[in-house]
């Protein structure tokens, strides 16, 4: 009987450490699951702020708000207040749903430096309206350059001359846009049907890329050499470095038959 009792206890014993055991792993595996998912506040932007923009004035406009996230998704080196920042500005621009981190802001002084990818460099070129999309193009997005050689020349060792006709072809598929000068007017002169010589106002915008070494080289002698049209891009547009087209390929069959 003794030995009988002695037994049911151990055996109840047992099974007490094993259900505290038990107990402690499910506990283990409650907290592996939940590290990195407890939600904790950060600042985000709720409208864009431009390259410039004080920090006080963003927040006068009700351009911030706190927005809680879970601790694997928040950004290194969050903010979730403004007081370290409330004297400085954007150093370039910054998008709704951004996590504002101190790095983005600086003095006023920062800002006339790009942000140049450290990798590339960083060029300008002049567009008009139509040739930069209208105007919707913007720092931060993504464009196609393409260029259009206006009936090229070519000389031969002899000194003649071959009209090589017009061209159009992609000079770089997709680059970056840095930054979008102001608008001004420049004169034009053009000739009419007649041959007379016509000025007209042209309103230009200098556009910043971010470019290689070999990218440079392409773009700045297109340049000088083609006429340049940006095309804005998406995510999911295609493109590809193609040969181009000339005026053969986008003339009816019959307009280039040679009689």
């Amino acid at each position: 009987m003794a030995r009988r009792s002695v037994l049911l206890m151990v055996a109840v014993l047992i099974a007490l450490i094993g259900t505290a055991l038990i107990v402690v792993y499910v506990q283990g595996i409650d907290a592996r699951a939940a590290e990195g998912q407890e939600l904790v506040e950060v600042l985000v932007a709720t409208d864009t702020l431009e390259a410039g923009e004080s920090v006080s004035a963003a927040q006068e406009a009700g351009k911030f708000d706190t927005k809680e996230v879970r601790r694997d998704d928040v950004v290194d080196g969050a903010l979730s207040s403004t007081s370290s920042i409330s004297d400085l500005v954007a150093t370039g621009p910054i998008y709704p749903g951004e996590q504002l981190i101190a790095r983005k802001f600086g003095t006023l002084g920062d800002t006339d430096s790009l942000v140049i990818p450290d990798d590339k460099m960083a060029v300008s070129v002049e567009l008009t309206d139509w040739e930069r999309v209208a105007g919707f193009v913007n720092p931060g997005n993504e464009v196609a350059i393409f260029g259009t050689a206006l009936a090229p020349v070519r000389i031969a060792p002899d000194g003649e001359e071959t009209k090589l006709g017009d061209w159009t072809r992609v000079v770089l598929p997709r680059v970056p846009v840095l930054g979008v000068g102001t608008t001004s007017v420049t004169s034009r002169t053009t000739q009419s049907d007649d041959g007379e010589e016509v000025v007209e106002e042209v309103p230009t915008t200098i556009l910043t890329i971010a470019v290689s070494q070999a990218e440079a080289e392409k773009l700045i002698h297109s340049d000088r050499t083609t006429e340049l049209t940006f095309a804005l891009l998406t995510d999911d547009s295609g493109i590809q470095d193609e040969p181009g087209i000339g005026l053969g390929g986008v003339m009816p069959e019959h307009f280039r038959t040679t009689p």
